[in-house]
């Protein structure tokens, strides 16, 4: 069984900033990407940024420059440092692991809003 724990979410002014974690747990095996996906109201769901066990990053568009992923391969964690938050960064983050299939978090609420 396969467990993913994010933690990190909350309500943050424009601005600001806010780090994530995911923690991968249980039979998790030869981890080849980590990552992070979003969905707002009415939106379909997008990705965010991941990150290999080699260390390539890859970020969408909107994020880039305000937003930095990270791992842990020991601890089968992955971050996302998320700096100057805007309020259309409002969104549940799903954080994910790829392995021979694909594993999800539960989802963690960011919520920018002065």
């Amino acid at each position: 069984q396969v467990q993913l724990v994010e933690s990190g979410g909350g309500l943050v002014q424009p601005g600001g900033s806010l780090r994530l974690s995911c923690a991968a747990s249980g039979s998790i095996y030869d981890v080849s990407s980590m990552g992070w996906y979003r969905q707002a109201p009415g939106k379909e769901r997008e990705l965010v940024a991941y990150i290999t066990t080699g260390g390539t990053t890859n970020y969408a568009d909107s994020v880039k420059g305000r937003f930095t992923i990270s791992r842990d391969n020991s601890k089968n964690t992955v971050y996302l440092q998320m700096n100057s938050l805007k309020p259309e960064d409002t969104a549940v983050y799903y954080c994910y692991v790829v392995t021979k299939r694909i594993y999800w978090g539960q989802g963690t609420q960011v919520t920018v809003s002065s």
